[in-house]
């Protein structure tokens, strides 16, 4: 990961606002370069890198001899980079493969360019020549990006935490900036923008999947087979080590069986390094132990204690700024097992299973959707939302620790075909989750069968014992810690935002509030499961 921060048309010092570009120092510890842009009054752009491709020509803001009045910032990975170069003839200056952004604005302008990239990012293009801003998001949210926009004055950091202390009008919140979409702002003489354009480029389950392989008309194995390898490989370019996140579900083992046989073909000499966390007695420990002998891979089990999770509870809600339940309870063991990996090993790209539960319907509810066509539905709503929830998790979990995650299962060309396939032939069969992803790896010898017919888990709750679920054990922490009175009157406590419906949540929102005051609007929701009557968002209940 790497964080991005930029002001633009401040009505205060620019050189004071800048210091809250560290704010967000974590997601880029190798580099930091604050800059300002001379044609842009009161303006400044800021950058925190990983260093994962070319160390020593990728610092950004990134300017380029071919475009001078060219500057970009952004958070992200362009996996048809050279691809790109090949079809159009561009002449690089850099092994970064964001370079290619910068390219294909200057030769097709914002909107065809955003569409072209196979990636994910979150982009600031600054041009002063036509004096334009422009902004960009991939459709899944993968990479975060945050702004805010106050008469003339546009702020946008990867996290909402660099944006917090930056003077605003009273009313003018910080959100998230939506998927998909490309937001361009003109610069007038004295620095001050005004909103010009703003539209999506591109909407999920709309690539071309027929563009990138061969697929065959009546094999719809083959095709899931062939498209979900090509988006674990091409997910593999970098100059620093490859991990995989093990839980021993089917997304991440699939995900992991498919990165050693690319590392293989590829000659890649080390031997892939895998990490499983979980309480004792983790059914996902165990899994996990199945699957890394299977594929011989460099296995590391993390333990740790309910009480080491709870202690965690403050450092991963600043992280997340996040309330909601479910995304907290399956951050803890992501927030630990990421700093176990960046203090233990040498591993920095970190591959994981995440997004197929919403793509693939692997959630448990379902199982009782009243249509194929309503199940669709319901798949195509968390795809888009996935930022606000799954997505949020996974980043800022890793990226706490410097980290970069890569999610195969959320390529635009896999998921497009996924989504293209009738709606009945997605839903659970048989009783079983994700029955077409399953089917398509029956057979193969990837898997295990016991892994590749393993019923889902949350993460959350496969992480600990089916005897004292994870969810459990924060549930009776919160009934010690605060009283039935608070719960009582917590309508009149929490005047805006969600109002806590139980002592888990009523807690989840005091140490929320302590950290981010007023700014309760950044969970929308409280993620919960369609067509049953649950109180609880645990896959157990």
């Amino acid at each position: 990961m790497c964080g991005i921060w930029a002001i633009f048309g401040a009505k205060q010092d620019v050189k004071q606002l800048c210091v809250n570009c560290m704010k967000v120092a974590h997601r880029g510890p190798d580099a930091w370069r604050v800059e300002s842009i001379p044609a842009f009054q009161d303006s400044c752009l800021g950058f925190q890198r990983l260093v994962v491709i070319d160390a020593t020509y990728g610092m950004q803001p990134l300017s380029l001899k071919a475009y001078p009045h060219l500057r970009l910032i952004y958070n992200g990975e362009i996996y048809n980079y050279l691809k790109l170069q090949r079809e159009f003839d561009y002449k690089y200056e850099t092994r970064v493969d964001g370079e290619a952004i910068l390219h294909c604005y200057a030769k097709f302008e914002a909107e065809k360019m955003a569409s072209m990239l196979d990636g994910v990012f979150a982009f600031v293009i600054v041009d002063t020549k036509e004096r334009k801003v422009h902004l960009g998001r991939d459709i899944f949210g993968v990479r975060p990006m945050f702004t805010f926009f106050d008469n003339g004055t546009l702020g946008v950091c990867s996290e909402a935490k660099g944006l917090l202390d930056v003077p605003r009008t009273d009313g003018v919140q910080v959100k998230p900036f939506k998927p998909g979409r490309i937001q361009s702002f003109d610069v007038d003489v004295e620095g001050m923008l005004t909103w010009s354009d703003s539209y999506q480029f591109l909407f999920i389950g709309d690539s071309d999947f027929n563009s990138v392989a061969s697929l065959a008309p009546d094999n719809v194995h083959s095709n899931i087979r062939l498209l979900l390898k090509d988006a674990v490989k091409k997910r593999m370019i970098a100059d620093r080590r490859i991990g995989c996140l093990l839980s021993g579900g089917l997304d991440s083992s699939l995900v992991c069986a498919l990165l050693v046989q690319c590392m293989k073909e590829q000659g890649i000499p080390y031997r892939l390094q895998t990490f499983s966390i979980g309480l004792d007695g983790s059914p996902d420990v165990e899994a996990a132990r199945v699957m890394a002998a299977h594929l011989d891979t460099e296995h590391h089990e993390i333990k740790f204690t309910p009480e080491e999770g709870i202690q965690a509870l403050r450092e991963v809600i600043y992280h997340l700024e996040s309330y909601d339940i479910t995304t907290i309870r399956a951050s803890v063991g992501m927030y630990l097992v990421s700093k176990y990996v960046k203090e233990k090993t040498d591993t920095t790209v970190i591959f994981s299973g995440e997004g197929s539960d919403e793509l693939c319907q692997g959630y448990i509810y379902f199982h009782k959707a009243p249509s194929p066509q309503e199940a669709d539905s319901e798949s195509r709503r968390l795809l888009e939302e996935l930022y606000l929830y799954d997505n949020l998790r996974a980043d800022r979990t890793t990226a706490a620790h410097g980290l970069e995650l890569r999610v195969p299962f959320l390529d635009k060309y896999f998921s497009s075909y996924f989504l293209s396939l009738p709606p009945d032939q997605r839903q659970p069969k048989n009783g079983v989750e994700k029955h077409l992803l399953r089917s398509a790896f029956s057979g193969t010898g990837l898997l295990p069968e016991e892994i590749l017919w393993r019923p889902k888990e949350a993460f959350s709750d496969g992480m600990s014992s089916k005897e004292k679920s994870w969810f459990c054990l924060l549930q009776k922490d919160a009934e010690d810690k605060i009283s039935d009175d608070s719960l009582a009157t917590a309508g009149t406590q929490f005047k805006t935002g969600l109002v806590p419906k139980s002592k888990e949540a009523y807690f989840y929102r005091v140490l929320f509030d302590e950290m981010f005051p007023q700014h309760s609007h950044l969970t929308p929701y409280y993620w919960m499961p369609f067509w049953t009557n649950a109180t609880d968002p645990s896959a157990r209940t």
